[in-house]
């Protein structure tokens, strides 16, 4: 985690083989429904898809959870 605030939360993941780093950010507004989501490459032009997966994948666990 680099950084954790109330409504806000940075963290990097990590790709399995490569070791690429990407920056992971999740943003909650006060007094809203609504979770804002990033997902990024620091390096190169184009990941793959990757970054997409990963914010889909998140979206369908909060979706299980009821969040």
């Amino acid at each position: 985690m680099i950084e954790q605030t109330n409504n806000y939360i940075h963290t990097l993941s990590r790709s399995r083989i490569f070791k690429f780093v990407d920056d992971v950010e999740f943003y909650f507004p006060p007094n809203e429904s609504v979770i804002h989501l990033r997902s990024a490459s620091r390096v190169g032009q184009s990941d793959l898809g990757v970054n997409r997966r990963r914010l889909e994948q998140i979206r369908l666990a909060l979706r299980d959870l009821n969040i």
